[in-house]
């Protein structure tokens, strides 16, 4: 483990423990003065808003991934041709009304220009390509620099309990919309699906933030964008029950039995939503959807185990990697964001064009390698064609390649991106390949003893299902995700019969990439980007005690429970930190006081600056200004000698924003931590 605290002031740390104690207080203040009759009203209320919430932040989840889906087809199609008739649709519902092969409505840009050669379709793809995606960068540069990446890193780190100003507002998630739909669209390696959980959360803040009770309560918050995250990635996927699971998986820190059950819902409501709106006119959710009706042999599991150990490694490897490009990026690279994208965009297509596999869109190719044979049928690209098997392994092998690289060089650029589809889609390649050759094996060797369980006169081996296989698998290497992939896979599919080879190899391919990299891209980059994160720390063994994490009293601001005037308070609540340790006379801890309601319970009296302010509850002095109600008397506070694995779990399990620790005689304030004091103490080990 291995990172840096870079980013560390970036982020306020929230306090569960205070902010949970006074929603409590909002929540049972207004019963007391309410009349009977009402507070069954009010408490009616209280129930049905957060359900108005979820529902709000589902529909307006799936309506914005299902514009997004269309522009983003429109966009991809763009780069091939144009639709004559209408500019406006793509290819799909350009011809929708007539057969494969006799469209005239469609053109591609050769023939739109009044010729027909490939130099002009290459040019018009790359040139399309680089100006859509060198667009996103600019917008993101100018308009939202947190828009950029996938976001997962920054919300996990949310979630843990941290606030990150302006990451989940309005701004970024007009400019993460618009530009992955441009980013995905340009052809660069990246995906969606990863982004769809940031603009997710990003919906659950703006919505939530309208209602008081969320504004005001951190911890109600995170409730909305727990639920939010699971929505995002349901309808990225079309799988509501998967959404949740990846949520409780690997984003939530927390993730109470209330949060699950409006997680749930939210992705319901999400994954209606999106249905609705039909984007692909399919009835499906997703593009890749697919079903299988046959089913998998013994002696296939050879195969399943190559695809797995592939897929592990590549995930494995594609970390390693991409850490390796990012961190040059940062050092090299960051004044040249832009310039960056455009070199990537037109290097990546006009690589990809030359290769059929890799020139399509990546949900699309997919929807193709995920596709069973039919009786008859050569398939999308000759795939099902038995006489150009070999030209479609090697097709095969290429693209697995090409894609491999433009994902390790371009996620982590400055655009939207994400990293689930292209590593579903290199897997999925894999397997086509693996489920290729093994066909080509059985066609040449049938009597062999290994193919004796296949029924004669019947596809024995299908290359589909290898592929669905492969995308599992992959996705499971580089997120190191198990559960939520197995779940997802199984809802995008329904394939019952193939979900123990679907358990095989994501094992397969965790363990693997395991062996290569501990913990997935996520993970790595909250390190590399020196993100506050507690819970990457399980496997830490801290043998010394808070003392020597501590910030020691002589470092601490402290306010006196008596005796100290306004000026001086107002000096005090001018440094950077977030509360105070309030100590009497010797020294002795008598609570904690934070710096905002000092701050404005003292401007607001309106007082002379030679004033006396008194913490202590049993003052009642003419002119001294009584602040004793801001004082949370009961602060969290261990010992000196006390180990910091107990202090961590004692973060993890209660989250306050800080820890006192006192001496163990008489109580006195010998210092204090933090959960930024502990990363800091662990990543400088390193």
């Amino acid at each position: 483990m291995s990172g840096s605290t870079a980013r560390f002031d970036e982020f306020e740390t929230v306090d569960w423990i205070h902010d949970g104690a006074k929603e409590r207080r909002r929540q049972t203040e207004p019963q007391r003065h309410t009349e009977p009759r009402h507070q069954l009203l009010l408490r009616a209320y209280n129930a049905i808003e957060s359900w108005v919430v979820v529902t709000l932040v589902g529909v307006l989840i799936g309506i914005n991934t299902a514009i997004i889906s269309i522009a983003t087809e429109w966009l991809s199609d763009a780069k091939l041709g144009v639709c004559r008739s209408s500019w406006w649709l793509n290819e799909k519902f350009c011809c929708w009304e007539h057969k494969a092969g006799e469209c005239t409505s469609w053109s591609t840009w050769d023939h739109a220009m009044g010729t027909d050669t490939v130099v002009v379709r290459y040019m018009a793809f790359v040139a399309l390509g680089t100006v859509f995606a060198t667009t996103c960068a600019w917008l993101v540069r100018v308009y939202a620099p947190l828009a950029a990446g996938s976001g997962l890193p920054e919300i996990k780190a949310i979630l843990g309990g941290f606030v990150l100003r302006g990451f989940m507002g309005f701004s970024t998630l007009v400019m993460k919309s618009v530009g992955l739909a441009l980013a995905v669209g340009s052809g660069l390696s990246v995906g969606k699906e990863g982004p769809a959980v940031h603009m997710g959360c990003c919906v659950g803040n703006v919505v939530s933030r309208n209602f008081a009770r969320y504004r005001r309560s951190a911890a109600r918050q995170r409730e909305i964008v727990s639920a939010a995250a699971a929505a995002g990635v349901a309808v990225a996927f079309g799988a509501p029950v998967g959404g949740v699971m990846f949520s409780l998986e690997d984003l939530s820190s927390r993730f109470p039995r209330k949060t699950l059950w409006r997680s749930f819902f939210c992705a319901l409501i999400a994954t209606v939503s999106l249905q609705a709106m039909d984007p692909f006119r399919t009835g499906k959710l997703v593009m890749f959807q697919a079903a299988y009706d046959r089913d998998w042999h013994v002696f296939e599991l050879v195969f399943f185990v190559i695809i797995g150990v592939f897929c592990g490694a590549y995930g494995g490897m594609c970390i390693r990697l991409n850490l390796k490009v990012a961190a040059f990026r940062k050092k090299h690279l960051a004044k040249w964001a832009v310039a960056e994208v455009a070199v990537l965009a037109a290097a990546t297509t006009a690589v990809t064009y030359v290769n059929s596999y890799t020139r399509e869109d990546m949900g699309e190719l997919l929807s193709y390698l995920l596709q069973e044979c039919k009786e008859g049928s050569k398939g999308w690209n000759n795939m099902c064609d038995a006489s150009q098997a070999s030209k479609v392994a090697w097709s095969l092998a290429a693209a697995t390649v090409i894609r491999a690289v433009g994902t390790v060089l371009a996620y982590g650029c400055k655009v939207p991106c994400g990293i689930f589809v292209p590593s579903m889609a290199i897997g999925a390649s894999f397997g086509r390949l693996v489920g290729t050759l093994a066909q080509m094996l059985h066609r040449a060797h049938p009597s062999w003893h290994m193919f004796a369980q296949c029924a004669p006169d019947t596809p024995c081996i299908t290359p589909a299902t290898y592929a669905f296989l492969g995308a599992a698998a992959a996705m499971c290497g580089v997120t190191k995700v198990t559960v939520s992939v197995v779940v997802i896979m199984y809802e995008l599919t329904g394939a019952l019969n193939f979900l123990v080879p679907t358990v095989i190899v994501v094992m397969i391919a965790r363990i693997v990439g395991d062996m290569v990299v501990e913990g997935g891209i996520s993970e790595q980059l909250i390190l590399l980007n020196g993100l506050p994160f507690l819970d990457d720390m399980e496997d830490e063994v801290l043998d010394v005690p808070v003392a020597a994490l501590m910030c020691r009293v002589d470092d601490v601001h402290v306010v006196r429970e008596q005796g100290m005037v306004v000026d001086e308070v107002r000096r005090v609540v001018t440094t950077d930190v977030r509360g105070f340790p309030v100590v009497d006379d010797v020294g002795r801890v008598t609570g904690y006081v934070g710096c905002r309601a000092l701050a404005r319970a003292v401007a607001d009296a309106g007082i002379d600056q030679s004033a006396t302010i008194a913490f202590d509850q049993s003052v009642h002095r003419a002119g001294v200004l009584q602040l004793s109600a801001l004082v949370d008397s009961s602060p969290v506070t261990v010992r000196p000698q006390t180990s910091a694995e107990t202090v961590i779990e004692i973060f993890r399990k209660l989250g306050p924003r800080v820890i006192l620790v006192t001496s163990e005689d008489d109580g006195q304030l010998e210092g204090l931590v933090t959960r930024k004091d502990i990363l800091r103490h662990v990543r400088s080990q390193h």
